[in-house]
């Protein structure tokens, strides 16, 4: 530890701390554009310059290394001179326009020029002008206003993964672009707005819409990922207006995902339901909430009365609140029924009766950062969790190995130690070849049944993946989305646990949803039945919640036929379009910005929040409106008056957060003869929200959909990448384009899942013909 004296002040920082950094520690501000705790240092706005004393002229705060004794004044007449000159040149070509400007009254520039600037510019000559941008849909280019402390650039660079950014040009020509012809499409772009301390890049979707002082803020959850990102919702005559990172460095530091950030676009979207509507003759009409409660509780207890319990169930989305969840499977059990289930995507229920726990990330958020060692099974990293990605990067930079197993490899933007291609029938193998590498170089023995799931044959370095594995002090594996929602998830899951024993790596679940440990922890599903046994013998009286059959089920085809031959289907929504296919009955659900509730994320963390606005129309909270159907159906235990109660309630006999195993799952793992589909949820078709807001949907992640294979899979087929395929399921088929990707495995075709163009495809995994259109 040094000791530093700033303004009179000491303190001791650790050495090779900078002077910026014991001025934060004593709570000494210092003006700056260009220095961020998160970014590296770049020194050049000049802004921060401070008199140290001894030294000759003053130097940056930001790039100043401390010294044992060194004496600071950050306000003397020689610091303030310098300072104020500096703002003198930065204003020299700044456009001053700051009554149009969407940064005004949040701009580090207009707030440091009131006691940094003068009444007037000694400037007389010609301004220069920049012409403006196109970075994409999601930010808004003003690049006059540009100060060139490129904080934008190293963002890209050293927290998203990939210089999207550049500077041009030297001097006063400099300009601050992107690469010719390219947008910004980074899944974190809309942090550099944040970043931005002048009104450079703004929000596009924001733009000209309200000022920051017209906005009233509230804190909130993110509904999406399984990350929970906090945020802060800025509302405006209860209207959500904005969406920005509220700071949290156990979750999400303070960044946002675009999906956290521009997904409340989705809330104001056209097919918003705010009136009860219930279909009578093929039409939809509105009714009072008084009769659509009276028609639910008809329709229960008709289909009860003449076909027992058993035909009564509930598919509850992912990212449904606890409350909601909670009640929704309450409301169920008390009608006598077991049928209830929140893993839509899921087709492997195996592992259920030998499951002892709610399966959790295994880790707090923040040691992600600090593993040295990492495999990753299944999961489009970037795409399904980019701020934990963030993460896994700032490991991978430190040093850490991460290696990844899976049918289709997306670049995670950081160095991959190892990364195995395999087809899906061959995960299970893969996965089990690791297993035995490490048994083998720990000199003991493997599980009988992981033992018979060994392949040899595959043709990728187990004996590499295990040695990296077992080379660090603090391993994890973690299974993606892809493992969950694979066929023989419980196998799968079996040799994780196995790998673990072996060597002491961290088994964890990476999480497909913002409140999937919730719905274990909920007991929003039951040993007996799953959505596969529900979709199989279809219900006759069914409540979705939160539900969009078509694209929120792993076979959305089957989904809705099943639910089209129901009897009574009874949806909570927030969005017409997502159930009036299948619906009879439309009951308007607040959305997560209308309610209050709680999300359980990954690591277990119980993330509560309030309403942002009042609910639109009609709508109202879901929590409210089963607890209400509830006590219209006579039942007992729905008395709750508040969001809290219901929240209590559900925790106090929560299982415990475990990925541990009692038994051995028996699911058949079986080999597939021709091609085989690989799924992904593109990271803007994940849920009702993200589908529906505009902006998210004109990006490069949104496009429409192709069938990627592999050179080699190409030719096998005859097809030439680029042109119309056909391609077809047992379920039905498509037409598409084909597309070169040798990051799939061969004879595998991957077409994402979610969309309304693949729904005919049926299940998100099986076999696949291909010929051209």
């Amino acid at each position: 530890m040094l000791e530093i004296e700033i303004d009179g002040k000491k303190v001791e920082v650790a050495d090779g701390s900078t002077v910026m950094d014991a001025a934060n520690k004593v709570g000494t501000y210092i003006p700056h554009f260009c220095y961020h705790k998160k970014l590296s240092i770049a020194a050049n706005c000049r802004m921060c310059l401070v008199d140290v004393e001894k030294a000759p002229k003053p130097l940056p705060a930001c790039a100043t290394p401390v010294t044992n004794g060194m004496k600071v004044t950050t306000h003397s007449d020689k610091a303030v001179k310098a300072q104020k000159g500096v703002m003198e040149f930065l204003l020299i070509n700044h456009p001053l326009d700051c009554p149009i400007c969407d940064q005004g009254g949040e701009c580090q520039l207009q707030d440091l020029a009131v006691g940094y600037g003068g009444n007037t510019s000694r400037y007389q000559e010609e301004k220069r002008v920049v012409v403006n941008k196109n970075l994409g849909p999601l930010i808004s280019t003003d690049m006059t206003r540009c100060i060139h402390c490129t904080r934008c650039v190293r963002f890209g660079q050293e927290i998203a993964g990939i210089m999207e950014l550049g500077v041009a040009n030297r001097g006063e020509r400099s300009e601050i672009m992107a690469f010719v012809d390219r947008t910004v499409d980074s899944e974190l772009s809309g942090n550099s707005i944040d970043l931005c301390p002048v009104g450079a890049l703004t929000s596009k979707p924001f733009r000209f819409s309200a000022r920051t002082w017209e906005m009233s803020r509230r804190r909130s959850v993110s509904p999406h990922d399984s990350l929970g990102a906090n945020l802060v919702v800025q509302v405006k005559h209860d209207r959500v207006m904005r969406v920005l990172p509220l700071e949290n460095e156990a979750i999400n530091e303070c960044w946002l995902s675009d999906k956290d950030r521009f997904s409340y676009e989705g809330l104001n979207a056209e097919d918003r339901l705010t009136k009860p509507m219930v279909k009578q003759g093929g039409k939809w009409i509105e009714i009072s909430w008084q009769d659509a409660l009276n028609y639910a509780t008809k329709a229960i207890q008709g289909v009860v009365a003449e076909h027992g319990a058993a035909a009564f169930g509930a598919f509850v989305s992912p990212h449904s609140t606890l409350e909601e969840m909670f009640l929704t499977q309450r409301l169920v059990r008390a009608m006598g029924s077991e049928k209830v289930d929140f893993r839509l995507r899921q087709s492997d229920f195996s592992a259920d009766g030998v499951r002892s726990g709610a399966p959790w990330l295994g880790m707090p958020m923040r040691d992600v950062s600090q593993l040295d060692r990492v495999l990753v099974i299944g999961s489009a990293l970037r795409k399904d969790h980019p701020l934990l990605t963030q993460r896994l990067r700032q490991a991978a930079k430190r040093g850490a190995e991460v290696s990844v197993i899976a049918s289709a490899i997306d670049d995670p933007l950081f160095k991959l130690a190892h990364a195995a291609i395999v087809a899906p029938d061959a995960m299970v193998g893969a996965l089990a070849n690791v297993a035995a590498a490490i048994a083998r170089k720990k000199g003991t023995t493997l599980g009988e049944s992981v033992m018979a799931k060994v392949d040899s044959s595959l043709p990728f370095d187990a004996v590499a993946i295990a040695k990296s594995l077992c080379g660090g002090e603090r391993a994890a594996l973690f299974l993606g989305n892809a493992v969950v929602q694979h066929p023989a998830f419980g196998a799968i899951w079996a040799i994780g646990v196995e790998i673990e024993r072996l060597c002491g790596a961290k088994l964890g679940f990476l999480g497909e949803a913002t409140n999937t440990v919730g719905g274990y922890q909920t007991g929003s599903l039951s040993t007996k039945h799953n959505v596969g046994t529900m979709l199989a013998d279809p219900l006759k009286a069914v409540v979705l919640v939160g539900v969009e059959p078509a694209l929120d089920f792993a076979n959305g085809a089957l989904a809705t036929a099943a639910l089209s031959g129901a009897e009574t289907v009874i949806a909570l929504t927030a969005f017409r379009s997502a159930v009036e296919d299948v619906a009879d009955l439309m009951l308007p659900l607040a959305p997560f910005s209308e309610t209050s509730g709680t999300f359980v994320n990954c690591e277990g963390a119980v993330q509560s929040f309030n309403a942002a606005v009042k609910p639109l129309g009609e709508t109202r909270p879901g929590w409210k409106v089963l607890r209400v159907l509830g006590g219209a159906l006579g039942l007992d235990g729905f008395e709750y008056e508040s969001s809290e109660a219901v929240r209590d309630d559900a925790l106090r006999m929560a299982p415990p957060l475990t990925n541990e195993l009692v038994g051995t799952p028996d699911v058949n793992v079986s080999s597939a003869s021709g091609l085989q589909r690989v799924s992904d949820v593109p990271i803007y078709s994940a849920d009702v929200l993200v589908r529906r807001a505009p902006s998210l949907q004109r990006t490069r992640d949104a496009a429409a959909p192709v069938a990627r294979m592999s050179a080699a899979t190409l030719a096998k087929l005859g097809v030439a990448d680029g042109s119309s395929v056909k391609v077809s399921s047992r379920s039905g088929a498509i037409v598409i384009s084909a597309k070169r990707d040798d990051a799939v495995a061969d004879d595998c075709v991957r077409v994402a899942a979610a969309r309304p163009e693949t729904v005919a495809l049926g299940a998100m995994f099986g076999e696949l013909t291909v010929e051209r259109a």
